[in-house]
């Protein structure tokens, strides 16, 4: 029977790689209680400045930098869909933890996946140039893979260069673009692009099928800070403050 979204995995997986990613969304939307929204600290001058300049009320400022946090916690959960994504092509498993994210069952590949070109700093790069060499040493067919699902262009080209001022090379260690992977598993030139079009009806149809009971109740963070403002009549960033640096000199005042 012939598949519905894409012909390089099938329907099934393709979908449950989708409710993965949407558990990932409700936790994360679940998680920013006021406890979690404070715990690196409420940068409340700079938000100031972001209220102020930029003609923002302060309930709508808050709500974007509650939505921030949700970003910045769901932006790994992508390169995990990825990952999954690509461990259901037939030849290729995830790693699952394991050290690799993708490896060919044969173990002529191994891949670790970045969601975006730049985010490693040199220590990380290092440390990955270093990880693949090993499993290039290991396994004496393998081709091993910095995959950056988005780069800054379209290209599959040995990894070599200075990093950390040591100078890196390996002749089967590369660093490859997301299209190209893509392209390299599936043996489809536009894999990439193919799944891209079709997320829009896989993602309908998967919520199509979702028990309403599921949706979750949206983050609590503002409407816990909203009730501390009933009785403290203070502003919602002077609440903020208080709050996080109560502690300050002078900050008691609030």
């Amino acid at each position: 029977m012939k598949n519905k979204y894409v012909d390089f995995i099938t329907d099934e997986h393709l979908l449950k790689c989708i409710d993965n990613l949407y558990q990932a969304y409700l936790k994360a939307k679940n998680n920013i209680t006021k406890k979690n929204f404070y715990s690196n600290k409420v940068d409340t001058i700079k938000l100031t400045f972001d209220a102020k300049f930029n003609a923002i009320d302060e309930e709508k400022l808050i709500q974007s930098e509650i939505l921030r946090q949700i970003d910045k916690s769901i932006n790994n959960s992508i390169g995990t869909f990825h990952e999954q994504i690509l461990g259901g092509i037939h030849g290729y498993e995830s790693g699952n933890l394991s050290g690799y994210d993708i490896k060919a069952i044969d173990n002529t590949l191994f891949a670790d996946i970045k969601n975006k070109h730049n985010t490693m700093n040199s220590s990380a790069a290092e440390a990955l140039f270093q990880k693949l060499a090993r499993y290039a040493n290991d396994h004496k067919q393998a081709k091993c893979y910095w995959v950056q699902i988005l780069a800054k262009g379209s290209f599959c080209e040995l990894w070599k260069g200075e990093i950390n001022g040591k100078e890196y090379s390996h002749s089967r260690v590369y660093k490859i673009s997301g299209d190209q992977f893509y392209a390299l598993l599936t043996g489809k030139q536009d894999a990439l692009f193919q799944l891209y079009k079709i997320l829009p009806i896989a993602i309908s149809d998967y919520l199509n099928s979702v028990n309403e009971k599921e949706i979750i109740k949206e983050n609590s963070a503002l409407e816990e800070i909203q009730s501390k403002i009933n009785l403290s009549n203070r502003s919602i960033l002077d609440q903020i403050t208080f709050e996080n640096y109560g502690y300050y000199l002078g900050f008691d005042k609030l």
